[in-house]
């Protein structure tokens, strides 16, 4: 049996681990393996980031350039652009982005790109893991299609599963080898052969029924995120409304011991979950002739709140006898969240936006981010990209 091979691999760690992506969930998984003693493989298509792997050099602030650096010399970790190399690896697990179209529908595009690389190598014994986030049913009805076209046959020839990425850029505490991982297969050989190489690396590893369980579950995590966010700005919009104190009000309902978890209000959500899973659900549910109404209006809420801070913004000069226009505005960070510079989604770059189509006179400090260059969603300032100024009396 195939399933007993693979796991006969990852036993006496000759299991020769490839990974598809190394960005902020593939490059700490990559060497999370390959510092449990595994030959890991790490596949890109940026030249640049695997010569810089290859160098000992980290791009990814979570991950150490000295850890990088004495793992390539350990020679068991290395990136390449040739994806002929899969054909090397006994667990393949794809790590790639899954945006949204311009129409809010998800793009899947990186996932087939990845997947069709692997098809075209794909041989017995491989174990294939998916761990991009993405609808329910993507896996045993996108993937296993084109990897069973190939004549080969899922547990016969190879397996498959799902395991949704767990990762929270610049939190310490949690890492990769201490974060519970979910694995779903689309058969039970294939969730117990994945759920036994995860355990290799994360201590606590909880399989499911389903590679479709395990899918719906990241959603769900993601989901209850934002919709939760989505009724802190409700609130805080509404006690704006009413000149009471949000904070107050939110640490005053936290001392309730049961029945309560706080959430707190934003200018906004942003990153490369939160603003885009709960839309990867609705689409879903649309397609069964569900509507998620209470997804939809949470995310409805949370994109009005850079329009909501510009107004604060325009009422506190006006207070001051000033005009939005010609005014000087500083933006104390840009990245999605504190001490991180990621600012994928990031509401900042809505409220620069704005605040520039108002005529104020936008600057930002954020030590984290030096530079933030301005794709076609933002329509001003000529798609010149912004720098980070000191902070400074002047400022």
């Amino acid at each position: 049996m195939v399933k007993e091979q693979i796991i006969a691999l990852i036993k006496d760690k000759r299991a020769h681990v490839g990974v598809v992506g190394l960005g902020y969930v593939g490059l700490p998984l990559l060497a999370e393996f390959a510092r449990s003693g595994f030959e890991a493989t790490g596949f890109e298509v940026d030249a640049n980031k695997a010569t810089q792997i290859n160098s000992g050099k980290s791009y990814i602030g979570d991950i150490t350039s000295s850890l990088v650096e004495e793992l390539v010399d350990s020679k068991l970790l290395r990136a390449t652009t040739n994806f002929d190399d899969l054909q090397e690896c006994d667990a393949v697990i794809i790590c790639v982005p899954t945006p949204l179209r311009k129409t809010k529908e998800p793009d899947v595009s990186y996932i087939l790109a990845a997947a069709e690389e692997i098809t075209k190598r794909l041989h017995r014994g491989q174990l294939i893991i998916l761990e991009s986030t993405t609808y329910p049913g993507t896996t045993d009805e996108v993937l296993l299609p084109m990897f069973e076209n190939t004549g080969l046959k899922l547990d016969t020839d190879f397996l498959l599963a799902f395991s949704p990425e767990r990762v929270d850029p610049g939190n310490p505490e949690f890492q990769t080898h201490n974060i519970p991982k979910v694995v779903g297969g689309v058969t039970p050989d294939s969730t117990e052969a994945a759920a036994y190489l995860y355990s290799q690396i994360v201590k606590d590893v909880h399989a499911v029924s389903s590679a479709r369980v395990a899918e719906t579950a990241k959603l769900l995590e993601n989901t209850f995120r934002a919709v939760n966010i989505g009724m802190a700005n409700e609130m805080a919009r509404l006690c704006y409304a009413l000149n009471i104190d949000t904070w107050e009000v939110i640490r005053a309902a936290a001392t309730k011991p049961f029945g309560f978890m706080p959430f707190y209000p934003g200018p906004g959500i942003g990153g490369h979950c939160i603003p885009l899973d709960p839309h990867y659900l609705s689409w879903k549910a649309r397609q069964h002739g569900f509507d998620s109404r209470f997804i939809s209006l949470a995310e409805e809420v949370n994109s009005r709140m850079p329009d909501h801070v510009v107004q604060l913004v325009a009422d506190g000069l006006n207070d001051e006898s000033k005009a939005m226009k010609g005014s000087r505005i500083l933006l104390l960070g840009v990245a999605y969240k504190k001490d991180i510079d990621d600012v994928r989604e990031s509401p900042a770059l809505s409220i620069i936006d704005r605040l520039r189509a108002k005529g104020a006179d936008v600057r930002y400090h954020d030590p984290f981010v030096k530079e933030v260059h301005f794709d076609d969603a933002h329509t001003e300032g000529g798609g010149e990209p912004l720098g980070s100024v000191p902070l400074t009396d002047e400022e």
